[in-house]
């Protein structure tokens, strides 16, 4: 046997008091074994990935047709609107097969809300090296496209790449936030970037930056890669989420990183098998799932994982957050090795999430929570309670996995809390998990100690 079988097998030897009777032990087994084949696959360079260099492009040997918006009449000037430009640039590198839509480098473009539609014939390069620039006044933005300035629609095997910047023009639809400014009614505002119904996307090198709302948003696709992304938007930026997953599936997140007013990373209903590995985040509200159940809703999210990250500074850490009333379920997410720096809230699961001017009322529905492993955690707490797992007394987080945590407060002593929530923890734990419910701690307590040197510590 393989010392990744040890592994899991003497894993599942320490979930067994977690288990009631009636449950098969080959469901749990099952349950690990999709932790372990959550791994992030490295990116490899593909043929199709290494568009020539810039001063190659044009000649008889690069095997692409550029369509530059300059050609179609774009300005570049940062003030003249070269909305149309765009739009008919587009139109030609998506009917031509084997074409690289480009936005030269050293330039501004004002570009208004606009949809790039699909699908587009062969293998569609989108390679942004200027600078596309939102107009920044609220008051005269499109008002067919309040939620949305670019988005790009029913792609498949398209691939975003350059060193330019997406930059959104957001402060004064910071400035007339409610979240800034109570007197303010509370509006939407666009998203900058959206993908879209698509499938078999990479975004690689590019900056998002000053959304308006949320920065980068990947909506009921699936396949989608993004690499080497940064995304940047001041701490007091409001609802700035970095990067917004919907509805989607096959997602990868690598080499990414984030600052922003809200959310770094936000992974909502409906999605699953979503991967992120060496990420940064900070500033921030540090990398959720959900929030979920809003409204009575039915919520969904599962087969999630965190390799190597780094959180500083933000608002919270690793957090899964549902509001009271709704259904659905969290399972099967894996974090582990990820680096915590003055980080309040650095483990925090939140079964009574309430983003309202107003109380939100008691309710026994929950969106379930189960399956989550930490792995690997440490660091700095800002706040008392390193761990939070505030649960629903009508539906528990259960099967919480903690293996080799330590949280420290630079000034005073870190601490758990626990309510309605059911787990183990394993090697190195701080702070004490005691709080972790399970069928029988003694036993518990007793098959971790006589297993714990035997495990093998395989990488997940």
């Amino acid at each position: 046997m393989n010392k990744l079988l040890i592994f899991l097998s003497s894993l599942l030897l320490l979930l067994v008091p977690l288990i009631s009777a009636s449950k098969d032990l080959s469901d749990a087994f099952e349950v690990l074994e999709k932790l372990q084949d959550l791994d992030v696959e490295e990116e490899e360079e593909e043929g199709d990935d290494v568009v020539l260099e810039l001063p190659s492009w044009g000649s008889a040997h690069s095997n692409k047709v550029v369509v530059n918006v300059d050609g179609f009449g774009a300005a570049g000037d940062g003030v003249s609107d070269d909305t149309q430009a765009f739009v008919s640039a587009w139109k030609q590198a998506c009917s031509t097969p084997k074409s690289v839509f480009l936005v030269p480098e050293g330039r501004r473009y004002l570009v208004n809300a606009t949809r790039f539609r699909g699908p587009c014939t062969g293998k569609l390069v989108i390679q942004i090296e200027g600078t596309i620039v939102a107009p920044d006044e609220p008051k005269t933005w499109d008002p067919k496209n309040p939620r949305n300035w670019l988005v790009f629609n029913n792609l498949t095997a398209v691939l975003f790449q350059g060193k330019g910047v997406i930059d959104g023009s957001g402060s004064k639809w910071w400035a007339a936030s409610c979240k800034k400014n109570k007197s303010n009614p509370c509006k939407n505002a666009p998203t900058a970037f959206t993908i879209d119904s698509s499938s078999g996307v990479r975004v690689k090198g590019l900056t998002i930056q000053n959304s308006q709302q949320m920065n980068f948003v990947v909506s009921r696709s699936d396949s989608v890669r993004v690499l080497n992304v940064k995304v940047s938007a001041p701490g007091d930026s409001p609802n700035t989420d970095g990067i917004h997953i919907t509805e989607s599936t096959n997602v990868v997140l690598q080499n990414c990183k984030i600052g922003t007013g809200d959310d770094c990373i936000s992974i909502v209903n409906a999605s699953s098998n979503i991967k992120m590995k060496n990420i940064y985040c900070g500033p921030g509200h540090g990398i959720s799932i959900g929030s979920l159940g809003k409204d009575n809703s039915t919520g969904i999210v599962e087969q999630i994982v965190l390799d190597k990250a780094i959180l500083r500074g933000t608002t919270n850490g690793l957090r899964i957050k549902t509001w009271q009333g709704g259904s659905g379920h969290v399972r099967a997410v894996r974090y582990q090795d990820v680096r915590m720096d003055d980080v309040s809230n650095p483990i925090i699961i939140d079964q009574f999430y309430c983003d309202s001017p107003t109380s939100c009322q008691n309710q026994t529905a929950a969106v379930e929570i189960s399956q989550i492993m930490y792995r690997n955690i440490t660091g700095t707490s800002k706040s008392q309670k390193a761990m939070k797992f505030a649960c629903s007394d009508s539906v528990p987080c259960t099967h919480i996995i903690l293996n080799n945590i330590n949280l420290q407060r630079s000034d005073g002593t870190a601490e758990t809390y626990c309510n309605s929530a059911a787990g183990i923890g394993y090697g190195y734990i701080s702070p004490s998990a005691e709080c972790l419910s399970s069928s029988d701690k003694d036993e518990e307590a007793q098959i971790v100690q006589s297993r714990t040197e035997h495990i093998v510590h395989t990488e997940l």
